[in-house]
């Protein structure tokens, strides 16, 4: 489990960093009629908190494929002195399938991408949720191979992924990924060769009417797999002194999602994104009622 305690004034500074770009990314889509929800940790925060997670250093939201993709082809001319559209389409080293709007003259880099040379700014992180198949069965084949074609995605670039358990399984398992880091990196099949792979499994589904979404690229599979209408309608909801769109029912998407998701969990159990190297830039130093 990765989790590391901040100070209090630095994760202040950078939570409200990523306020102001969350507050910036709901403008460009009600401007543009792209619809979002908050996901993930952040809806958590939303329903239990009323904002983030205490010990929280990121904001994730969630969109279908039609609006992902809208939103892409918009953020790409929105701001562009301000905002950076990173993934694994603009940046072939990029190991992640996922899309993060980044915050120029910022740095955010984690531990475990330290030796990887990408934008790694502070950051909005977009998942795309694709349709599942209502057959259970195609609905599995086609989320086991998008799940280990993101793994190889990772695994192409670094041979130390984060885990979310300890003992002899992480250890074993780190030594299973060390040497497909190795073999794929004497083949050369890097996270452009994987992230192909992933998308065309992903969208297999695109033009068929489903009941289901998913995010396939979860580190445990099926976790992120969503019934629209537990989704859509969506409704606003108080984060952090902003109004944003959630789960129209937040309930049912967390307790499917997490369990009991209203009890905090032990410290030994919290999750975070521990950079290794954090760079607030211009907002270092302003006044944190300024930011």
């Amino acid at each position: 489990m990765v989790y590391k305690a901040y100070d209090e004034e630095t994760l202040q500074r950078l939570q409200r960093t990523e306020l102001k770009i969350l507050k910036e990314f709901d403008t460009l889509c009600r401007e543009n009629g792209i619809r979002y929800f908050g996901c993930g940790g952040t809806a958590i925060g939303a329903v239990r908190h009323g904002g983030f997670i205490p010990w929280d250093d990121d904001i994730d939201v969630g969109m279908l494929r039609r609006d992902y993709e809208r939103f892409l082809k918009v953020a790409v001319h929105w701001k562009t002195d301000q905002y950076q559209v990173v993934n694994a389409e603009t940046d072939p080293a990029m190991p992640l399938p996922t899309t993060r709007w980044v915050l120029r003259g910022t740095r955010f880099q984690e531990e475990c991408f330290r030796d990887l040379d990408c934008e790694w700014g502070i950051f909005l992180d977009i998942f795309c949720f694709d349709n599942v198949p209502d057959d259970d069965r195609a609905m599995r084949r086609q989320a086991w191979a998008a799940w280990f074609y993101g793994k190889m995605m990772i695994l192409s670039s670094i041979d130390t992924p984060v885990l979310y358990f300890d003992g002899w399984k992480a250890r074993l398992t780190h030594g299973i990924c060390r040497i497909v880091h190795r073999v794929l990196r004497a083949l050369h099949l890097g996270p452009s060769f994987w992230y192909g792979r992933a998308k065309r499994v992903a969208v297999r589904y695109r033009y068929v009417k489903t009941k289901r979404a998913a995010f396939y690229f979860d580190p445990t599979p099926f976790t992120s797999i969503v019934y629209k209408k537990h989704i859509f309608p969506t409704k606003e909801r108080g984060f952090s002194g902003l109004m944003i769109p959630f789960p129209g029912k937040v309930q049912m998407y967390l307790r499917r999602r997490y369990g009991d998701y209203m009890t905090l969990p032990p410290k030994e159990k919290r999750h975070n994104h521990p950079p290794y190297k954090l760079d607030l830039g211009t907002y270092a130093d302003m006044p944190l009622d300024q930011i």
